[in-house]
């Protein structure tokens, strides 16, 4: 082991190498850590208490995955050495067993005792390289489980896949993070038009209710969502606010009315309030809500990783589950809205003032609106949990393994992937950061 090869230790290995080596890791994480505390230092000049925060939840998912990975370091030895029966490791296998390579391996390092493992030994000839540099270690493994007629029960090779997994999902969930709150952003400071127009305008509060008499089915809100199609039918009532996620989830007489209504309710007395600034904050305090990685997303990792079995495909049919929920999320909200207008449509012709809604609690399920966020949260997770399994893959098994699956599988799932990262980031959530006011 001292001399040559590709399994030399520290002791025969030139000090200027290692140290090129370390300084280009440290250069590469301070660099990093610096990025991320001048990103903080800017926020909390420029007050923005709530991105602020973000970024700090951020920083501590980063540290627990950190934590996660040096966990995996120090115990890799001794996980290694956790002995099973073969029988054991027989069932549950992402990828199909090899046979003939099995068989052929059961004196090198090709026999794989983790599910990961088993399409990494079907693959020997495209990596033989890197096996040698673990041949020493694997070999230990297996004479130390050997000895009693057992197998390892997480290979090193195996804890090393699970260590870029972590890597990547990192990288992944902060950018995913970036691109939230980016398109939530685009999508809001759309509406600045809006509140600009209303500020040019004479506007009192306390006269609005007096000023003039407005015909509420002539009202733009009021022909928007009860006049036409859906006023009577519930089931096509559902369907339009269905498809009106997807082209116009919120219009200016949306934005107008809704904005009136959260005046009336909670600033009657400030006739200039900038309702535009409110939902930006409003938009980075439920961003802060749910960029972060709580326990219960672990456990949905957890499941994913145990169904994650050959011939089962549940890397495709759980890009589903987001994709079914987002779709459900932007419906309940635009719904929410066309409640609104039939509240005040089926009960007035014509009231004395301009129209102002009540928003509600009640029209939420459960009359808890938290609901829709937590669901949210979870699609956004969920979301860059699918991209970031898919790059893994990728890079550590390639396109052609077995966990990738076929074509016909992996194109959709990228699709749905993008396309709910899209509408969730510039329609959904900033349609809950509105009508929830």
């Amino acid at each position: 082991m001292g001399e040559g090869g590709e399994g030399v230790t520290l002791e025969y290995t030139p000090t200027w190498v290692v140290a090129a080596v370390c300084t280009v890791i440290v250069a590469i994480s301070l660099g990093a850590e610096r990025l991320l505390h001048y990103l903080g230092r800017y926020l909390k000049n420029k007050k923005q208490k709530s991105l602020f925060e973000a970024l700090q939840k951020v920083k501590e998912e980063l540290m627990l995955l950190g934590f996660i990975s040096l966990l995996l370091t120090v115990f890799q030895n001794t996980i290694s050495k956790i002995c099973v029966h073969q029988d054991v490791l027989d069932n549950m296998l992402p990828c199909k067993r090899n046979k003939t390579a099995e068989s052929e391996g059961q004196n090198s390092h090709v026999t794989t005792t983790s599910h990961f493992q088993t399409f990494f030994s079907s693959s020997i000839s495209g990596t033989a390289k890197r096996l040698l540099a673990e041949e020493e270690s694997a070999a230990s493994e297996r004479g130390y489980c050997a000895q009693k007629n057992k197998v390892p029960l997480l290979s090193t090779e195996a804890l090393h896949h699970l260590h870029i997994f972590i890597f990547v999902l990192a990288i992944v969930h902060v950018t995913f993070c970036v691109l939230t709150i980016l398109f939530a952003g685009a999508r809001i400071r759309q509406w600045k038009n809006w509140e600009d127009s209303i500020a040019k305008q004479d506007f009192d509060p306390e006269q609005v209710l007096k000023t003039k008499v407005t015909h509420v089915h002539q009202h733009a809100f009021i022909k928007e969502h009860f006049l036409g199609y859906g006023k009577d039918s519930a089931l096509l009532g559902w369907m339009l606010s269905f498809f009106k996620q997807f082209y116009a989830s919120i219009t200016k007489a949306d934005y107008v009315t809704l904005r009136l209504g959260f005046i009336m309710t909670h600033c009657r007395g400030s006739p200039k309030f900038n309702f535009h600034k409110y939902m930006i904050r409003a938009l980075e305090d439920d961003f802060k809500r749910v960029v972060g990685i709580s326990w219960y997303l672990w456990i949905f990792v957890v499941i994913f990783l145990l169904l994650n079995i050959n011939e089962w495909h549940t890397y495709f049919w759980i890009a589903f589950i987001p994709f079914i929920l987002l779709l459900a999320v932007g419906a309940k909200l635009e719904h929410v809205i066309s409640q609104l207008a039939h509240e005040v449509a089926e009960k007035h012709i014509a009231i004395e003032g301009e129209l102002v809604v009540q928003p509600s609690d009640q029209h939420f399920w459960f009359n808890r609106p938290q609901i829709v966020l937590f669901l949210i949260h979870f699609i956004l997770f969920q979301n860059s949990f699918e991209i970031a399994f898919f790059f893994w893959i990728l890079i550590q098994y390639g396109f052609d393994s077995c966990i990738m699956g076929q074509v016909c599988y992996i194109v959709p799932r990228l699709i749905i992937g993008v396309f709910i990262q899209v509408l969730c980031s510039y329609s959904t959530l900033p349609l809950y950061a509105i009508v929830t006011q």
